[in-house]
């Protein structure tokens, strides 16, 4: 059965044998091999093995058949891996051999056999690819993009999507919502753990490490966890992103609140939170990040339109 992964994680075509390519024709497997270049046919070429692989600018995305994919989306494949199927061997006016290749027909099988199964809730693996001021965007399968908001990506505020992912990184969403063209908005807040869950890592009395997320008049407040922030004292000297040492003095569930020192203003280096998942596989109907207590309620519903019909 086909397995389907992000781009940069299947086999790579130009290391196969030609008996492991005509394997991989023969079981419409996807591969991958790095771009060379993006001719003056509008086409990707490939090295396999010492033949050459062509992908038609039909062939380089879904869409693109139909006008509605540009060329500056195909040519910047060159130099990264591209994931496709290896449609046959053909001749050219030369009669020199070439392997067809079409990403296009990878993308459509991914989305058939994988991503059109999944429903809200569900936690997929994404690769980031790119970032943007409002969220990241994310390789959920072959290439094929979706959105992750910022407002997504924590309970804690964060001013840019850069404070909690980068190009490249690979992590787990959940499926947020799913509209009518099938493209998916996911979420991870809902993996990195309750209010209760990431305060159980810390006492009252330690000094850790924050990130200081937004001044207010009122006060300071300062992220010690991707999901969890307290409040220190007012302090119009710092700056959102900056590194702080904090002194917990008090943890509250029953307001959802942290109290915070602030202890060393200047700690001289950059630092992101390793994302910590407290979900990491499988379905998500309800998600509750208030304590019981908490008058405040922060709540995720995962609802499947066509489970939920109006």
């Amino acid at each position: 059965m086909q397995s389907f992964r992000t781009e940069g994680n299947y086999r790579d075509a130009s290391r196969l044998s030609s008996a492991e390519l005509r394997a991989a024709i023969a079981g419409g497997e996807i591969l991958q091999s790095t771009a060379l270049a993006f001719d003056t046919q509008r086409q990707l070429r490939f090295e396999l093995g010492g033949v050459r692989g062509i992908m038609p600018f039909a062939d380089c995305a879904e869409g693109a058949g139909t006008g509605a994919v540009r060329d500056i989306a195909v040519l910047t494949r060159v130099g990264r891996a591209t994931c496709f199927v290896i449609e046959g061997m053909e001749e050219d006016a030369q009669g020199r051999p070439f392997y067809r290749l079409s990403r296009a027909r990878a993308q459509q099988m991914c989305r058939e056999e994988y991503l059109d199964t999944l429903v809200p809730g569900d936690i997929l693996p994404c690769t980031v690819t790119h970032i943007e001021s409002f969220g990241a965007f994310c390789d959920v399968g072959c290439g094929i993009s979706a959105l992750l908001p910022i407002d997504c990506m924590s309970v804690s505020r964060i001013s840019s999507p850069a404070d909690r992912v980068s190009v490249g990184q690979q992590i787990l969403c959940a499926i947020r919502s799913r509209d009518a063209q099938g493209r998916f908005v996911l979420t991870i807040r809902e993996l990195l753990g309750t209010w209760a869950e990431n305060a159980a890592a810390f006492s009252p009395g330690e000094t850790v490490v924050g990130i200081v997320r937004s001044i207010e008049e009122y006060g300071t407040f300062v992220e010690i966890a991707p999901n969890l922030a307290g409040l220190a004292e007012s302090c119009p000297d710092l700056r959102p992103g900056q590194a702080v040492s904090v002194y917990i003095k008090s943890i509250l569930p029953e307001k959802m609140k942290i109290k915070l020192v602030i202890v060393n203003r200047s700690l001289g280096q950059n630092h992101r939170f390793d994302l910590q998942y407290f979900v990491t596989g499988g379905h998500i109907d309800r998600w509750v990040y208030s304590t019981p207590e908490s008058k405040k309620q922060i709540v995720t519903e995962f609802a499947c339109p066509a489970c939920n019909p109006a």
